[in-house]
């Protein structure tokens, strides 16, 4: 047998746990569900434990909406606080249904996407912006769907939502 790489390792064993954290999907429509980030491994052969926030991305600000990587916007928020409720415009295709969020201040949010059942909280800190990626594939089409996102009045936020 040959050595054990201790940093591949780490890296393995940290990407198990973002993807075993993060979101819940209750819909049975969509089992593919499941949070996408970056995993930086320690040097050490322990594994870097998953952060308990969202990731903090150099650049990122709540005062303009995150970057869809690919698709088209159907909803989007920027610079808001409390809670809403967005109208997906033209409903809930079937396939790949991505939602970015950027937060700063004290506090936590949650993100519900109705009614498929998506819903993740982002841990937001004071003096810098936590981003989180979610992406979900749908088999089946929706008519309407909303996202809501509650937070507290201390915690300012930006998000964007694509097909």
């Amino acid at each position: 047998m040959g050595k054990l790489n201790p940093v591949a390792s780490a890296t393995a064993l940290a990407a198990v746990a973002v993807l075993a954290v993060g979101c819940s999907n209750d819909d049975s429509d969509a089992p593919d569900a499941g949070r996408k980030g970056t995993v930086h491994p320690s040097s050490s052969s322990a594994p870097t434990p998953a952060p308990d926030r969202g990731e903090h991305i150099p650049g990122e600000t709540v005062t303009k909406a995150p970057v869809l990587p690919d698709g088209e916007v159907v909803a989007q928020a920027v610079n808001a606080s409390g809670n809403r409720e967005l109208e997906v415009k033209g409903g809930l295709k079937s396939g790949p249904l991505a939602v970015l969020v950027n937060c700063k201040g004290k506090g936590e949010l949650t993100v519900e996407v109705k009614p498929v059942g998506l819903n993740f909280p982002l841990k937001c800190v004071a003096g810098e912006v936590s981003s989180t990626y979610n992406q979900l594939n749908l088999k089946n089409t929706r008519e309407q769907g909303t996202v809501s996102v509650t937070a507290p009045s201390t915690v300012r936020w930006a998000i964007t939502v694509g097909h």
